[in-house]
């Protein structure tokens, strides 16, 4: 029980140390653009050595895109819970409420993250990524909801569904960027994933 209480707090302690890390690196990465902002700078803010950096992060852009690895469990763990006949497009949909819900009382946050994943071409190649590994794990679950005679990695049909449903999220969140975040997100999530059914 007490190595199990100690790993926990090792964890939590090591969650803790990251969400800090990456909220410096956050600042500054909107202060003066990431290409501008090095690991030593980050580090130094955040009172950790470069070696002690590294540990926590594979990357200086990891530093502000590792919260979204978490995110894909959250996310399959959402589609799961959608009742078994719904049909995954919409499982999908409601999935994705787990995204909406970010930042939704602070969207000016949201908004500054969009814009800065837009501002540079390494950080956007990451992001997609992070969303390429919730693809994998909510591919499976869509596979096992559609009806076919094909074997599940034979069959197109759930990676294009799940990756058309990633597509009409990043739609959705480029328009609400170019609205300078007006508007409902899940609003313009709806119209995207609505868009192909007429």
């Amino acid at each position: 029980m007490k190595d199990t209480a100690k790993a926990s707090l090792r964890e939590r302690t090591r969650q803790a140390m990251r969400a800090e890390v990456s909220a410096v690196a956050t600042r500054l990465f909107a202060e003066q653009g990431c290409d501008n902002t090095t690991v030593e700078q980050i580090a130094a803010e955040a009172g950790l050595s470069r070696t002690t950096f590294f540990r926590y992060f594979g990357t200086k852009e990891d530093v502000v895109l590792t919260w979204l690895e978490d995110l894909g469990p959250a996310l399959a763990g959402a589609f799961a819970e959608r009742p078994a006949d719904e049909h995954p497009w919409r499982s999908l949909r409601r999935a994705f409420d787990v995204l909406t819900r970010i930042n939704a009382d602070a969207p000016e946050h949201s908004l500054a993250f969009l814009r800065m994943i837009e501002a540079n071409p390494t950080m956007a190649a990451r992001h997609r990524g992070k969303q390429q590994a919730w693809e994998e794990l909510l591919v499976p679950l869509v596979a096992a909801r559609l009806p076919g005679d094909l074997p599940a990695d034979r069959d197109p049909a759930p990676r294009a569904l799940v990756a058309s449903a990633v597509a009409c999220l990043n739609a959705a969140m480029r328009a609400w960027a170019a609205g300078d975040g007006a508007g409902s997100r899940d609003a313009l999530l709806d119209r995207a994933m609505n868009a192909p059914l007429g």
